[in-house]
């Protein structure tokens, strides 16, 4: 198959913590920020869904009292600020198990065929049924919008290319906080194990398949 080619009947699309705590209860100007990739979302959930696509969706699940969470050592916090005196305290994550937070926004919400994947740590398919699920409806490629990038985007990539799975990342479907490492992902990492296009090539590779 070309890589500018698509089987509709085999691909997935995940987007990736697409969540209340990420978007609506975020600040004005990160709102503002990640509309176009909202929008851009919105746009590829539109054409799946008149093209048969399955619909995935990676939610963040933590426990409200953070026993769940993560605690390995690491040099700082998730802004990349250093932990103050040395000491590792990992916070309560804002997508907690039944919160506001940790719903899909509205602008995507799931229906019922669609499927939901909570998820514990950053990458989609450990120890979840994402691949289980995958494989029982035979998906051999995933369409992947979302963020962080750099975070959890980036460990599902990496996941779902040791699983030998074809992998479509969309870069303007797609948030990241920092642009520098947004920028050597999608231009130096993801295209030596997946496809890295834009929303609109990505629908153009859809409408084509699904008429194929």
């Amino acid at each position: 198959m070309n890589i500018d080619e698509l089987n509709t009947k085999k691909t997935g699309l995940l987007f990736f913590d697409m969540l209340n705590v990420y978007y609506h209860g975020a600040s004005e100007e990160t709102r503002k920020s990640k509309k176009p990739i909202i929008d851009n979302a919105i746009r590829l959930m539109q054409t799946a869904r008149e093209s048969g696509i399955l619909i995935f969706y990676a939610m963040a699940n933590h426990r409200p009292d953070g026993e769940s969470r993560s605690l390995i050592l690491t040099d700082t916090d998730m802004q990349l600020n250093p932990w103050p005196n040395g000491e590792c305290n990992p916070s309560v994550h804002g997508a907690t198990e039944g919160s506001w937070g940790q719903k899909v926004i509205a602008e995507l919400v799931p229906r019922q065929e669609d499927y939901i994947i909570p998820k514990y740590r950053w990458s989609t398919f450990h120890q979840t049924y994402f691949d289980l699920a995958l494989r029982t409806r035979k998906i051999d490629t995933l369409i992947i919008s979302g963020g962080a990038v750099d975070i959890g985007v980036a460990s599902t990539v990496y996941s779902a290319r040791d699983l030998d799975y074809n992998v479509i990342i969309v870069r303007d479907a797609c948030s990241n906080r920092d642009s520098e490492s947004m920028s050597v992902f999608m231009d130096k990492v993801f295209p030596r194990m997946a496809r890295v296009r834009s929303t609109d090539q990505v629908l153009k590779m859809i409408q084509k398949g699904a008429t194929a």
